[in-house]
């Protein structure tokens, strides 16, 4: 029985251990699964780990690590303790609850067990660490209400120009009869349809533009993140936008026309 257990004691420590590497380590290491590879805490050291490849780990979409560069290798537990030379020891974990009365009533347990423990949320520390996403946030809402302002001016200046240059063609119809509300409904479809054949073509250059950077950006940094995203929420308020400033538009242009009599518009 000795022998046995001393047999299956030598085999154990003969078969190396096993760990996941970062998709990008094996990408730019040209390591696969089943690879052997040394380990160790210090560069070029002489006891180092001989471990294998078990598996390949794939980036996830985590907005704070699209930045860093740094590779990432999983291990067991106690090989990473030995590795690391930290015993029983942790810098940090994570703990799940069930309901914010069990999440609060963790946190002050942990927090008042023993100096120097400090328990957080897990949305309080993402909003901490995603402070410059929150400042890019805000200046593509800035970047969003000057482009919608700009837009609205340029889609009035459009329907100006139109409406001056059927200036005899109105003063034609206003003269055979055709009433002021007429005219007016007239240019104010006309304006909307405008509207939704511009914002029609806006949604489709914003998609190709979502998917140009979504591929560029995750080639950069090689990872599955969404950079950017056209969602229907997005298409809905950018055609009622463009469908509302064309109206107002086409009623302030078509108010310009109409108020003014026919012969003053034949240029009589």
């Amino acid at each position: 029985m000795f022998n046995l257990i001393v047999i299956l004691a030598l085999l154990q420590h003969a078969i190396p251990r096993t760990i996941a590497i970062d998709e990008r380590l094996a990408a730019d290491a040209h390591l696969a699964v089943g690879d052997r590879v040394l380990l160790s805490a210090i560069p070029e050291s002489r006891t180092a780990d001989t471990v294998i490849i078990s598996a390949i780990v794939k980036r996830g979409t985590d907005p704070a690590e699209v930045a860093r560069s740094e590779y990432r290798i999983r291990l067991h537990l106690d090989h990473l303790q030995s590795l690391a030379g930290y015993g029983d020891r942790v810098d940090r974990f994570a703990v799940a609850t069930r309901g914010d009365a069990a999440t609060a009533k963790a946190l002050a347990e942990i927090n008042s067990s023993a100096f120097g423990f400090e328990a957080h949320r897990s949305k309080d520390i993402a909003v901490g660490t995603s402070k410059t996403f929150q400042v890019v946030s805000r200046f593509h809402k800035a970047i969003g209400v000057i482009t919608i302002v700009a837009s609205a001016i340029f889609l009035l200046c459009i329907m100006l120009l139109k409406v001056e240059e059927r200036r005899r063609d109105v003063a034609a119809l206003r003269l055979i009869g055709i009433s002021r509300k007429t005219v007016m409904r007239a240019v104010v479809i006309e304006a909307a349809l405008l509207a939704l054949v511009g914002s029609a073509l806006g949604v489709g250059v914003g998609w190709a533009g979502s998917q140009f950077i979504n591929w560029y950006y995750r080639g950069v940094y090689r990872t599955p993140l969404a950079f950017s995203i056209v969602t229907p929420s997005i298409v809905t308020l950018a055609v009622a936008l463009s469908l509302v400033l064309g109206i107002a538009a086409g009623i302030l242009a078509s108010l310009r026309l109409v108020r003014t009599p026919p012969l003053v518009l034949f240029g009589r």
